[in-house]
């Protein structure tokens, strides 16, 4: 019998800055096929430590390798008086991909959630041609609700 892979969840630090930016890098290729320019991507990870109310990075480990990383960021939501937690930059390296270490980090995110009674919810938002995504997200319960995303970008 096959053994599951234990899967750690952790907070990353500044000096591990320029692995998430690298594994940003390859989430905007990979799922967007954007090619994101890596010292402006850099800037944009390191701001997150600077300013700790913009968000901040966890990281998957498997036996001590980093094997994915999340940023995490707050929203307040009027309608609950509580803060909703929205999942972004999300990125699993390819060869773990569907053996569990994206079900472990939203399992610890949802007991974050169940556990603290200033958080109502999570969220993330997804391309919608990125189909191995959305079945691993609806796989795990979260559904398409009902609002669309809409956005303008400089």
């Amino acid at each position: 019998m096959e053994s599951t892979p234990k899967f750690t969840i952790r907070e990353a630090r500044l000096g591990e800055a320029p692995l998430l930016r690298d594994f940003q890098v390859e989430m905007a290729m990979e799922s967007e096929r954007l090619k994101l320019d890596p010292e402006v991507c850099l800037r944009g990870v390191q701001r997150i430590f600077g300013e700790p109310s913009l968000g901040h990075y966890l990281f998957i480990e498997e036996a001590g390798a980093i094997i994915g990383c999340v940023l995490l960021q707050r929203e307040w939501s009027d309608w609950r008086a509580r803060m909703v937690l929205w999942i972004h930059s999300l990125y699993v390296r390819p060869e773990y991909r569907g053996k569990g270490a994206y079900r472990s980090l939203y399992t610890s995110l949802q007991e974050r959630v169940k556990n603290d009674p200033e958080l109502g919810g999570l969220r993330l938002y997804v391309d919608r041609g990125n189909l191995s995504a959305v079945a691993a997200y609806e796989k795990l319960g979260m559904t398409r609700e009902h609002y669309h995303l809409y956005e303008w970008m400089k």
